[in-house]
């Protein structure tokens, strides 16, 4: 079972490092794949900066702690994911629904409570 909690966090943490690429080398088409749009540089920046942050740093945390057998880094990718959930969720209450609001949202309960389930099981950190 530890195998394949492992495993499903290194892949998670994969996909998000996957997508922090994808914003740090083509930020306006991966950001209009997540619905932002940004006028000059200044906006392209900030979703390169910010959303690669993002990624990057959840990303690397879920494969570190998989990899290291480490709980520590997995409560920072968990604090993430489940950060924006929650952001999302208030968000879906003010502004209503819209198409494909739903797969993020699968995605970001399914890391933030295996980060934590990884969290509990897996070692302290030293």
């Amino acid at each position: 079972m530890i195998v394949a909690l492992r495993t499903a966090l290194a892949l998670g943490g994969l996909l998000l490092v996957f997508m922090a690429f994808g914003f740090l080398t083509n930020p306006a088409g991966s950001g209009a794949d997540f619905g932002i749009t940004a006028a000059g540089a200044h906006g392209i920046t900030s979703i390169r900066a910010d959303m690669t942050a993002f990624f990057g740093v959840g990303g690397a945390c879920f494969v570190w702690g998989a990899w290291a057998r480490r709980s520590d880094p997995l409560i920072i990718g968990a604090a993430l994911m489940l950060t924006a959930l929650a952001a999302r969720i208030i968000s879906l209450s003010i502004n209503g629904s819209f198409e494909g609001y739903a797969p993020p949202m699968v995605v970001e309960l399914l890391l933030g409570v295996l980060g934590l389930i990884g969290a509990r099981v897996l070692p302290k950190g030293a």
